[in-house]
C-alpha cells in the first residue's frame, strides 16, 4: 500500500492510499479537488473510492466535485451527512480499495458518524479528527465516556500501526501535552522533532500507536504524572477515568 498525504485547506490532509498491485486508488477525507487529481494523475492510479472519516465540511466538501469529475466513484460513510454517499458502513464492516481491505471502526465522540479504516494488513489507520498527533477531536457530538470508549479501540491496535490523522495540530497539541507532563523526556523529544520537521515544511504524520501512547495525554489519562499535575491544579477532581479524561479535554479547549 502507497499512502501519499496531501494537504488541504490551511491545515488539513487527505490521504491518496493506492494499491501497487492494481493500481486503484481511494482517498481519505477530500476538501479540495484539484490537488487530489494531480497526485491521482502523477501516481498514474485509477481513483474508485471515497472514505470519509466524518462529515464536517473540511473532509468531505469536496466530495461532489470529484464525484462531477469522476463519475462512478464508491463513496463510504456512516450517515446520510456524507456527501454523495453511495455505501452506508459501520463497525466492523470490510471495505476496499482494489485488493487492499480496510475494517471500518466507529470511534464516536467528535461526531456521531465518525469512523476510522484500519487497514490491519499494511499496519495503517486513519483517524480523522478522533486521533491526532499529541491529541484527540473536540467532543462536538458526544462526551468524555464516548471519546474514551473510541480512543480505547485505537489505543488496543498493535503498537507498529502507522496512524494517519486529519489535521497538522501536532507541535500545538504536544506544547499543551507538555504543561502535563513537563517531565516526559519521550514528550519533549519528539515536540523538537515536530517544531523541526513543520518548520523545514515537513508532515508529522504519520504517527505510530506505540508513539501516541507514550506522548498523547488523550492516551495517558492514567500517567502518573498527569494525574499528579491535575490533582495539584484541582483538588476536588475525582481520580478516575472519565474525570481525569474530562478534565483534560477541558483545558485543551482553551489552550
Amino acid at each position: 500500500m502507497k499512502v501519499i498525504a496531501i494537504p488541504q485547506l490551511s491545515d488539513n490532509y487527505a490521504y491518496l492510499i493506492i494499491d501497487p498491485a492494481t493500481r486503484e486508488a481511494g482517498i481519505v477525507d477530500c476538501a479540495e479537488v484539484a490537488p487530489i487529481l494531480e497526485a491521482v494523475d502523477r501516481e498514474g492510479a485509477t481513483l474508485t473510492a471515497i472514505l470519509p472519516t466524518h462529515h464536517h465540511f473540511d473532509h468531505v466538501g469536496g466530495n461532489e466535485e470529484l464525484l462531477a469529475a469522476r463519475p462512478g466513484l464508491t463513496v463510504y460513510g456512516f450517515d446520510d451527512r456524507v456527501p454523495g454517499l453511495t455505501d452506508r458502513v459501520g463497525h466492523g464492516d470490510r471495505v476496499r480499495v482494489g485488493s487492499l481491505e480496510a475494517e471500518v471502526l466507529s470511534i464516536p465522540a467528535h461526531t456521531t458518524g465518525h469512523i476510522a479504516y484500519y487497514f490491519e494488513r499494511e499496519h495503517a489507520v486513519f483517524t480523522g479528527d478522533t486521533l491526532f498527533a499529541g491529541g484527540c477531536g473536540r467532543l462536538f457530538e458526544g462526551d468524555a465516556a464516548m471519546m474514551i470508549a473510541s480512543l480505547r479501540k485505537l489505543r488496543d491496535l498493535p503498537d507498529d500501526t502507522k496512524v494517519y490523522f486529519g489535521h497538522e495540530y501536532t507541535v500545538k497539541n504536544l506544547d499543551f501535552a507538555l504543561t502535563l507532563e513537563p517531565q516526559n523526556r519521550v514528550l519533549r523529544d519528539k515536540r523538537a522533532w515536530a517544531a523541526t520537521t513543520t518548520g523545514d515544511g515537513g508532515y508529522t504524520t504519520p504517527t505510530t500507536i506505540a508513539s501516541e501512547k507514550d506522548t498523547n495525554p488523550f492516551f495517558r489519562w492514567q500517567s502518573p504524572e498527569l494525574r499528579a499535575t491535575l490533582a495539584a491544579k484541582f483538588p476536588d477532581l475525582p481520580m478516575e477515568d472519565v474525570a481525569v479524561f474530562a478534565k483534560t479535554r477541558q483545558l485543551k479547549d482553551n489552550f
